[in-house]
């Protein structure tokens, strides 16, 4: 069985958690919970994946995989699915999505500045200016991504809702939905989805 490196509040974990339930292949990879950070990273973590980050995907044959994008392009693969639309479709797919893990990039470095390093050291300049980025993400997707988020589900809802599900998760007082409200009503519907539920991470994560 393949083998999931895993931690609970990680959006791009989250990211092939969703996918496999979207596909219903939940039961074929087995999670490995670590506990990893940027400034300690677990030993078994770095022995499957040198860059020692979240998510890597071991495999009984093979190399494992790793970046949350390669895994989930593997997987649908894999399991047949048509998350990765091959038509016209597959290149906002893959924009959507690379903009969703943008923000999960800018919004996780947020949340390592404040997490885990001391108060003195904390650029409150560098939090501003990653947030600034999330902000424009958000402010395009709101304007411009609207017609492509309502129609059939992609990777790119499954990115952006798990990066917004983040902002929820580690920067709530941001209230990114103000000003948002077409993509807020999206997420709250996507929200919903048996995939989103069953994904959701701990509070005390």
């Amino acid at each position: 069985m393949m083998k999931l490196f895993h931690s609970p509040a990680s959006p791009y974990v989250r990211k092939v958690c969703v996918l496999l339930h979207e596909l219903d292949r939940s039961d074929a990879v087995e999670p490995a919970t670590v506990a990893t950070t940027a400034l300690a990273s677990d030993e078994a973590l770095k022995a499957a994946n040198p860059l020692a980050r979240l998510p890597a995907l071991e495999r009984p044959e093979g190399t494992t995989l790793y970046d949350s994008r390669v895994i989930t392009a593997y997987l649908n693969d894999l399991f047949g699915g048509d998350l990765y639309p091959q038509t016209g479709a597959r290149w906002d797919t893959l924009t959507l999505e690379a903009t969703g893990d943008g923000i999960m990039d800018s919004a996780v470095s947020m949340a390592y500045e404040v997490r885990l390093r001391p108060q003195e050291r904390q650029s409150q300049e560098w939090i501003e200016a990653q947030w600034a980025k999330v902000a424009r993400a958000l402010a395009v997707l709101n304007a411009r991504w609207m017609s492509h988020l309502s129609g059939p589900v992609t990777m790119g809802h499954v990115s952006v809702a798990c990066a917004l599900g983040y902002l929820d998760f580690r920067h709530g007082a941001r209230n990114w939905r103000q000003g948002n409200d077409a993509l807020a009503g999206w997420f709250a519907t996507f929200e919903s989805r048996p995939s989103m539920q069953q994904t959701r991470p701990p509070a005390d994560a």
